[in-house]
This record gives structure tokens, sequence and C-alpha cells, in this order.
């Protein structure tokens, strides 16, 4: 018998404790003020700055003249008591390289996750998008760093977010369905994910990444949560399905090298056998794989996997 999830899910990177306050942005003498008195984060291109608590947060005084020039500042928003948070993006460290780590590495609370989600996708997207696709001229960060803007034609562009569905596939019988791509670390397994093709709904591409890759058919699809991933711009949408045809599964060769079907047991055992390796725990899959073990209540020791970036 498959166990209901527990939906929807309260995922990693959807936390956020700031509220973005898009009222200001059109508002450039107080977007000056509250620079003045803000909380800032510097991001490299990269990397944040940070330290054993989490981000660092500069305050504008460290911010001065050359440190200034090749970079561009991002307003976030406000926290429950007002302070203002900024992004500093430019490739100028700001102190010693170690002092500098991977959003993925940093352990953040609910506020600093937040503004780092919300500050690395923005950043990146800048860093991508310096020309009009219109024309070709320059662009320039308007409304808060919320808009680029073309020097030339004044067309407006706009961050974009590139969804992606994923899902967690099982049988009649509760196993989970995991799939292995080359790229990855030996012995990583996850769930199944794809990118949302134009005209097509999240609900279909769940169901042709699954056919494409696992070579099988679903049925029951639930939502199960969302969460922005921003590695560079994607937005996760999550989903379970039961499989139809679980004997016909088998991965695609290309895209998927290996399948493994796991129940709660050999999950374990693959685990400690070091055959086995989850997806980390800042991701969907994580979560929805630990949601999946829990499910059914009973008492097990905990889904411990190493790290597995790729």
């Amino acid at each position: 018998m498959v166990a209901p999830l527990k939906l929807p899910l309260t995922l990693p990177l959807a936390r956020s404790a700031v509220d973005r306050a898009a009222h200001l942005r059109a508002d450039p003498v107080e977007l000056d003020a509250l620079w003045l008195k803000a909380k800032i984060i510097h991001f490299n291109g990269e990397k944040y700055l940070a330290d054993e608590n989490g981000l660092v947060f500069l305050q504008p005084s460290k911010l001065v003249g050359g440190d200034l020039a090749d970079g561009e500042r991002y307003f976030l928003g406000l926290d429950v008591s007002g302070v203002a948070y900024f992004v500093f993006h430019s490739p100028t460290l700001l102190a010693p390289e170690e002092s500098y780590k991977l959003l993925r590495e940093a352990d953040l609370d609910e506020l600093q996750i937040g503004i780092a989600v919300h500050g690395q996708s923005l950043a990146l997207w800048h860093k991508r998008h310096p020309r009009c696709s219109t024309c070709g001229a320059q662009t320039r960060p308007e409304l808060g760093g919320s808009v680029r803007r073309c020097a030339k034609c004044e067309t407006e562009h706009y961050p974009r977010t590139d969804p992606a569905i994923i899902v967690l596939l099982r049988d009649d019988n509760d196993r989970i369905l995991l799939g292995r791509q080359q790229v990855w670390p030996e012995h990583r397994f996850s769930t199944f994910a794809g990118f949302v093709e134009p005209g097509e709904s999240f609900e279909a591409a769940v169901i042709r990444e699954v056919q494409e890759e696992a070579n099988v058919k679903v049925h029951s699809i639930e939502y199960v949560g969302s969460q922005p991933w921003p590695f560079p711009a994607s937005l996760m949408i999550a989903f379970s399905a039961i499989i139809s045809d679980p004997e016909n599964a088998k991965p695609d060769g290309e895209e998927i090298v290996d399948m493994k079907w796991l129940d709660r047991d050999s999950i374990i055992t693959g685990l400690k056998s070091e055959t086995l390796l989850l997806p980390p725990p800042l991701s969907v899959a994580r979560a929805m794989i630990e949601a999946w073990y829990a499910a059914d209540g009973i008492a097990r020791p905990r889904l411990d996997s190493p790290e597995s970036w790729r």
C-alpha cells in the first residue's frame, strides 16, 4: 500500500522572512536612503561573503570608492523591523578568498536563505544579460535591480525563471524509483526531473519526462511543493506520481544511465554499504525522498548521506 505524503512539503530554499517591498523599487531617492542604513551581502558572481554565523552583513560605509566601481546593487526587501537588505554584486573580493562560500555550502537561517536565494538569482541574471536582445546595446539595472533597461531603445528586460518539474515515482508496493545521470558522482541516484517545454502544463511535463527517461506511464499525479533553484535560474515544481507499468522501467541510456528500485530497508542498506548517495539536503529531491521515508510512521534510522554535489 502506498503511504500518503504530508503535502505540501516545506522545502529548504522556499523559506523567506523578508518582504520584497516591490512598491519601493520605483523610488530611487528612497532606495538611496535605504542603502545608507541597509544590511548588505556581497556576492562575487559565484560565492557569498560568509563566516561561521552565515552571511556577513556589510555596512554601506564599508563599500566606498573603488569597491563600488565594478559592481551593482540590487534591493532585496525589508525585514519585519523595517531594516532594508541589498546584495552588492561585484567580482572584487572584499575579504580573503577563503571567507567566501557557495550558497550550497553555507548554513543559513530563514532570513538569510531568503535573501541569498533572491540575491543570487538576480545577480546571475544580470551577469548574463548585459546587452539588449532587441538592439544589442548595453543595458543598465533599474527598479532596484528588478529590471534592466536598454540605454538605446529603452526596452525593459525582466529576470527570467525556467520552470522545471521534479517527480518522486512510486509503485503500488510503495517502492521508489531513482535514476542516475552519468555526470553525477559515483553511486548518486535521484528523482526524475526536466524542464517544462513551451506551451506545456506541469502535469504534461511530468508525464513526458517520465516516459522519456524511465519508459513508464504514471497516474495519481499530486503537487508536492516548489522552491527556487538559483543554479542559475530554475524554479522546481515538485510532484509525486504512481507508476502504472513498473515492469517496463528502464533508463533511456542518454540522460539516465542506471536506475534503482528502493524500499525503506534497501535505502538504508545502500547508504551503509556506500553503494548509494542521495541528493544534497538543499534539494527538492532529498526533501521528497525523506518525506516518503517517514510517510509510513515507523521509526527508522536517519537518512545520513555524504554531500553529493557535482
